[in-house]
């Protein structure tokens, strides 16, 4: 397969590492991206694998929770400019999608598009506002938490994030609370129990062949690993994470003091791996929940 400049481009802006290494890399994998990321980071020669969310498209994450706070909707409209985003044709467009989407209780973006609202549907009225306002617009996505025996509630973080929590036992500040800590630190999991075995056995792969490299004996690998196991566990997962209000203490120490659980979130960040410029939204959530 030929190795093209974009290719090599695209690894380098993932990795960190150098043109030649990524081009290397890529050559070995017969282009593969993915495969040469893996290489990379056994090899030490990736910075980083991080950045596979890239921020890309413009557009708005939309919240929205029924009254009786056991459901809510999350929506991603996108468009091409951050002006449209704030355009007052496209914000009513997506409270109408958002609202259609909670009183109806869909959470396929292809039957969002086709409901009905005010004579017209969702994907008619999408496209009588592409034509007034000149740029493609798009429903992204679309997802329906409903919190069974707890409740749901949400933050947003302007129109960039937004964040749905689903929890037992937890009063309303202390969902708020948790939401905005997914919206800054970004965990993939609930909890260890439910991170796949794929995903942890490909990380214990990687870490393995780094230790190997530092040519120390077996049982200290062992030991070196299985601590790089528990610390890649606490990153990735809500319940081991440091709460961003209050470091000292890890979020399943605040629910054990609450006597609260999560049962399930859902964080949209608008562009969410669709190349563009990143915009440090992440830091701009810490900053605020620590009320810097």
């Amino acid at each position: 397969m030929s190795i093209t400049a974009a290719m090599v481009k695209e690894l380098r802006e993932i990795t960190g590492a150098g043109m030649m290494e990524c081009k290397k890399a890529l050559v070995e994998t017969n282009g593969n991206i993915e495969v040469a990321i893996e290489n990379m980071r056994k090899s030490g020669a990736a910075k980083a694998a991080k950045k596979s969310g890239r921020v890309a498209a413009d557009g708005i994450i939309k919240v929205a929770t029924s009254a009786d706070g056991k459901q809510a909707v999350l929506v991603e409209v996108n468009c091409e400019t951050d002006f449209v985003a704030k355009d007052e044709s496209f914000l009513g467009f997506t409270e109408l999608v958002v609202q259609a989407a909670l009183e109806n209780q869909v959470a396929d973006v292809d039957a969002l598009n086709a409901l009905e609202v005010n004579g017209k549907s969702i994907e008619q009225a999408r496209t009588d506002l592409v034509a007034k306002i000149g740029e493609n617009i798009q429903v992204r996505r679309v997802q329906l938490v409903k919190a069974g025996d707890g409740q749901v509630g949400h933050y947003s973080h302007g129109k960039n994030i937004g964040v749905v929590v689903a929890a037992t036992g937890a009063d309303e500040e202390l969902i708020k609370d948790l939401a905005m800590h997914i919206a800054a630190a970004n965990p993939e999991y609930v909890s260890e129990e439910q991170v796949p075995a794929e995903q942890l056995e490909k990380e214990k792969e990687i870490l393995i062949a780094q230790a190997q490299d530092s040519g120390k004996p077996a049982e200290i690998i062992e030991k070196m690993v299985g601590g790089r196991i528990r610390k890649y566990l606490a990153e990735i997962t809500l319940k081991g994470q440091p709460f961003v209000k209050d470091p000292d203490m890890t979020v399943e120490k605040l629910l054990n003091a609450k006597n609260a659980d999560v049962l399930e979130f859902v964080r949209f960040e608008v562009g969410e791996g669709i190349e563009k410029k990143v915009d440090n939204f992440v830091e701009e959530v810490m900053a605020q929940a620590r009320g810097n």
